[in-house]
C-alpha cells in the first residue's frame, strides 16, 4: 500500500498556515514550510501525516511537545509558535536558517575545528541545562537534531522530551541512546549528558560513530551496551582538554559522567574558546572548518 501524499503547496496545514513545501516525512509526522498569514513570515508546521490523524498516541505526543515549546524561551532551542488543536492537531515554530549537524559533518564529511566543537559544547550545555531546570530531559540529542545558524547551535525536535523517571527501553535513536536509555527503567539528566558527549564526538571526528545499515529504529539492538565509543583522541588529534571533556561524556555509567555544568566548565578550558560569562568571558560563535 502507498503512502498517502503530502499536503500540496498552496494547501493551509491549519488556519491561517499556507503550505509553501514539504520538508520531512517520520513515521508519524510530516514537515512542511509554511507561511503564517498572521505573522507574514515563513515558520515551521508540524502535523499528523494524514494516515496517522487517528493514531492517539502520536497526536498525545505532537500536542505535548508543542506545549513544551511554547512554554520555552532559550537562545539555543528552537522557537515554539503556536500550538493548533482543531480542526487537527499542528504545532508551529521558527524556521531556522543554516544546516544541521548531520549534514555539516557526516555528509560533507567536514568536521569542526577542535574550538568550534568546545563552542558547540557550550551551546548544547546552555539548552540542555535550561531543558532540565524546566524539569525535562531532551533524550533524542543527535547531530540531525542540531542545526547551527549564523555562530550559533539550535536544538530542535523535542518530541522525545520528558520528566527524569523510570522510561521504556529504547526511547530514542537507537544509535545515540545512553546505554541507560538502551535497556529502560531510570533515567535521569546524565542521559542527556551522553548525548552531548556523541554529537561532540561525531563533529569532532567526522565520523558516525555507532553505524551498521542493518539497525534501524524498526529493528534495533544497541551496541552501546556491548562497546564503549572510541576515545576522541584516537580519530583525531584535539586538545587534551577537548579529549577529556568528551569523553567523560560516554562513559558507561551514568553517576560517571560530569554534571552541565562540569561539562561547561571543562569545555571552557579548551584553548581559543571564550567562556561563558559566569566562567569568566563570552560566548563566541560556531563556524565549520576543516
Amino acid at each position: 500500500m502507498s503512502e498517502p501524499a503530502p499536503r500540496p503547496p498552496g494547501a493551509h496545514v491549519a488556519p491561517g498556515y499556507i503550505v509553501l513545501g514539504h520538508l520531512h516525512r517520520s513515521r508519524a509526522f510530516d514537515v512542511y514550510d509554511a507561511w503564517s498569514e498572521e505573522r507574514g513570515c515563513r515558520c515551521v508546521a508540524k502535523a499528523l501525516r494524514p494516515d496517522r490523524r487517528e493514531d492517539e498516541r502520536a497526536v498525545r505526543r505532537l500536542l505535548r511537545e508543542g506545549r513544551l515549546l511554547v512554554s520555552l524561551s532559550h537562545p539555543h532551542i528552537v522557537r515554539g509558535y503556536d500550538v493548533v488543536k482543531e480542526p487537527e492537531p499542528v504545532i508551529v515554530t521558527e524556521t531556522i536558517g543554516g544546516e544541521t549537524l548531520a549534514h555539516l559533518v557526516e555528509e560533507r564529511g567536514h568536521p569542526l575545528a577542535a574550538a568550534d566543537v568546545a563552542q558547540l559544547g557550550l551551546h548544547l550545555c546552555s539548552a540542555v541545562g535550561y531543558l532540565h531546570r524546566r524539569g525535562y530531559l531532551h533524550l533524542d540529542l543527535k547531530p540531525a537534531n542540531v542545526v547551527a545558524e549564523a555562530g550559533r547551535a539550535k536544538v530542535i525536535d523535542l518530541s522525545l522530551a520528558r520528566r527524569p523517571g523510570r522510561l521504556p527501553a529504547g526511547l530514542g535513536t537507537w544509535c545515540y541512546l545512553a546505554p541507560e536509555q538502551a535497556r529502560g527503567g531510570a533515567i535521569g539528566p546524565a542521559a542527556d549528558i551522553w548525548g552531548i558527549g556523541l554529537v561532540l564526538l561525531e563533529s569532532a571526528s567526522g565520523r558516525i560513530v555507532f553505524d551498521d545499515e542493518s539497525c534501524s529504529d524498526e529493528t534495533p539492538y544497541y551496541p552501546q551496551l556491548e562497546q564503549a565509543p572510541p576515545p576522541l583522541a584516537s580519530l583525531r588529534r584535539v586538545p587534551a582538554a577537548l579529549a577529556r571533556a568528551v569523553d567523560a561524556c560516554l562513559r558507561p555509567e551514568p553517576g560517571e559522567r560530569p554534571t552541565v555544568v562540569e561539562l561547561e566548565a571543562a569545555l571552557a578550558q579548551v584553548e581559543g574558546v571564550e567562556p561563558p560569562p559566569q566562567l569568566g568571558g563570552a560566548p563566541a560563535g560556531l563556524s565549520a572548518r576543516g
